[in-house]
């Protein structure tokens, strides 16, 4: 059998024909001779252009492998699209299925990554798609990141865009093509666009759209530049990320110093920009929701801010250009404080994406690791791998024993004996079947991970888990209640743990305290030897979090739900806060004196059919989740993967609500504790945020 190989940069024409049996490899040929396979496709197309519609030359190579150019061409920079027409046969009609399932996967087909893309392609790709050009694509930093989250390169191209540039660096002109600018509305971004055009133009035209309302100044200063160059300008209402399918951000990690610094001169505005940024989430989601915020006489933050929502949503849908006004949808939006829940930041998770986040060093979702062979590699854990999606709420024990299985399985299904699974054997059943490559590399990294968050278990976090589990719950794995803290505490600040892990230790006996003393403090700083650090643990107080108090003091502490029923591991006893919070308001027992109304829930909200989280109910299909209402909880100053969790199993269970998460951030233990460090110092420098209109 002879194989295609297609230079990247060759777009196939529509009139090509279906060649059942001949495979297509994309090649890389931009390195100066050397060539690399960038993808395997199981189609042969016959006739190919360049985006400018000129022929392109191909290259061949036989079974063997030798690499034969057919004539020397120059190579676009642009990534291949293939098209194939006419299947004809059993297997054309099989592999034309297989590539629409690919395509849809590509989609990222995953709760608000799919309605964010959905909604980017119904208003910006929607108006460019009136034209057959091919079209440039400019983003800055922030809708860089807001694409790369739900789709793909090929996506993109599937829309009839080849480039996709910065907005910040130097590029070359392509006058004959049109150019899609999609932005924030800043004063940076204005000026770099206008750049652009201002004397000698880019591109052919522009058309511009806005991730969110674009103030006065910078419209005006734009349309009195190059109004003659832009074709469309728009603003589409989508200012944060979609983090996972049920979990958004709001891209701002700094945001918890400038609302919790006492030096701030910034909490205002910040508070303002997520204001703006949760009203482009209910426009996306089309939600005009109820609005409630726990309540707390020392902070605030959650009641302005509330407030700040209501306002905006009622100005945004006012504005609507439905030109009707937009009555309360079928959903709530709760908001809270980061310190409404101070134990499960700190804890030490053992489900398998928080365990991963605490202990490894995974920089942008990426995980680097050292291969067997000495090599440094790297991937991304995101939904577009389905293993993670499948794995990472599972507790690290099920995993450790579910990827073995599932290796012997590959194994088994190749006739390859079965023996212990090492990621030196995986290496060696990958070079003898190149076919379940793929699927043997998606596990090798899940191996790799798992044992590597197994080797930090071993060495120190499981003698750690069940003293921060005891102070945690306030109660031993029996159920009998810890009466004496201090006892459960002193082993751990007495064994050669890191100072991070004890500052947690003695962070947990404090919160299951309320406080503590002033003289008692002391004396765990002392033992930790972090008397020039105090601040990690004197700061939580800007949190509103009790750390001194008197021996006469008895705060109200709040109740939890009873869940001693549930199955648990023994080092795994404590569940987050937000998992009750989202329980009682699916089943309306939110206490509206801790849990104010700023603005009315429609009465029909559906609590009233909710069943608890506990019973699971594992029959119901992922399609039926969204038949009810939307239950979305915001919490200011950052998410924990842990909580981040619960709103997918308490999906899982109740399919008539569905639950989203988000925060500014999501938050690590030990990114946590140096922002809280980080609070004191000061004075800030101002941090200046673009002035938004109040819409």
């Amino acid at each position: 059998m002879r194989r295609w190989l297609a230079p990247a940069g060759i777009v196939h024409s529509h009139d090509a024909e279906l060649v059942l049996g001949v495979g297509i490899e994309i090649l890389d040929l931009s390195r100066g001779g050397g060539c690399r396979i960038l993808s395997e496709e199981a189609i042969c197309v016959l006739n190919s252009y360049d985006v400018r519609g000129r022929p392109c030359l191909w290259v061949k190579v036989h079974h063997q492998g030798s690499i034969k150019k057919t004539t020397a061409s120059p190579v676009a920079p642009f990534v291949t699209q293939l098209t194939c027409v006419k299947p004809t046969g059993k297997r054309g009609a099989t592999v034309e299925k297989k590539r629409e399932q690919n395509k849809m996967a590509a989609v990222s087909d995953h709760g608000l990554k799919r309605i964010v893309w959905k909604r980017i392609k119904d208003t910006i790709i929607a108006d460019c798609k009136k034209s057959e050009v091919w079209k440039i694509l400019i983003l800055d930093p922030f809708t860089t990141k807001l694409l790369s989250s739900c789709c793909k390169m090929s996506d993109l191209m599937e829309e009839r865009i080849t480039i996709v540039e910065d907005l910040f660096k130097s590029r070359e002109p392509v006058t004959e093509m049109k150019a899609i600018y999609f932005m924030t509305p800043t004063s940076k971004c204005v000026e770099a666009f206008i750049a652009d055009f201002k004397s000698k133009p880019k591109y052919k035209s522009a058309y511009v759209y806005f991730t969110d309302y674009c103030p006065d100044d910078l419209f005006n200063k734009m349309k009195g530049s190059c109004a003659k160059h832009i074709r469309v300008c728009k603003e589409i209402n989508i200012s944060f990320l979609p983090q996972e399918a049920q979990v958004f951000t709001c891209d701002d990690p700094g945001a918890f110093r400038r609302i919790y610094s006492p030096h701030s001169q910034d909490k205002s505005k910040t508070l303002e920009t997520l204001a703006d940024q949760l009203v482009t989430l209910c426009a996306t989601l089309n939600e005009y929701p109820g609005i409630r915020y726990k309540k707390d006489n020392n902070m605030m933050n959650a009641k302005t801010l509330a407030e700040l929502v209501d306002n905006k949503l009622t100005r945004h849908y006012e504005l609507d250009d439905s030109g009707k006004k937009k009555e309360k949808t079928q959903a709530q939006l709760l908001i809270v404080e980061r310190g409404f829940d101070p134990v499960s930041p700190i804890l030490h998770e053992l489900t398998y994406q928080a365990m991963a986040y605490d202990l490894i060093d995974i920089q942008n979702d990426t995980y680097r690791y050292k291969a067997k062979d000495g090599l440094e590699k790297q991937a991304l854990l995101n939904e577009d791998d389905m293993l993670w999606v499948r794995l990472r709420h599972n507790h690290i024990a099920e995993v450790s024993e579910q990827i073995p299985k599932m290796v012997k399985e590959i194994s088994a299904n190749k006739k390859q004996p079965d023996g212990k699974i090492t990621i030196s054997n995986l290496a060696q059943m990958m070079k003898k079947m190149p076919s379940f490559r793929k699927q043997l590399t998606e596990k090798t990294i899940h191996l790799q991970l798992a044992e590597d968050c197994m080797k930090h278990f071993s060495n120190n976090v499981e003698k750690l888990c069940k003293a921060e589990q005891d102070l945690a719950v306030g109660s031993d794995v029996e159920g009998t209640k810890v009466k004496d803290p201090m006892r459960t505490l002193l082993p751990v600040l007495l064994n050669p743990f890191s100072k991070h892990d004890k500052i947690r230790a003695v962070l947990l006996y404090i919160f299951s305290l309320s406080g503590t003393t002033d003289e008692n403090l002391n004396k765990f700083i002392q033992h930790v030897k972090i008397e020039d650090e105090r601040e990690f643990i004197l700061n939580w107080k800007e949190l509103g979090v009790p750390i001194i108090t008197s021996p006469s003091f008895f705060p109200r502490k709040p109740t939890r739900r009873d869940r001693s029923q549930d199955e648990t591991y023994n080092l795994s006893r404590w569940t987050p806060v937000i998992k009750d919070v989202m329980e009682d308001a699916m089943e309306n027992k939110l206490d509206s004196r801790d849990w104010p109304h700023q603005s009315e829930c429609p009465a029909a909200w559906n609590g009233s059919g909710a069943v608890s989280a506990r019973q699971r109910n594992k029959s119901s299909t992922q399609d039926d989740r969204r038949t009810g209402s939307r239950l979305i909880i915001f919490v200011i100053g950052g998410i924990t993967y842990s909580e981040m969790r619960c709103a997918y199993e308490v999906n899982q269970a109740v399919k008539s609500c569905e639950v989203i998460v988000g925060s500014s951030h999501i938050l690590t233990p030990i990114s946590l504790l140096e922002d809280i460090k980080a609070l004191s110092k000061g004075p800030m420098e101002t941090f200046t945020i673009e002035e938004k209109s109040n819409a």
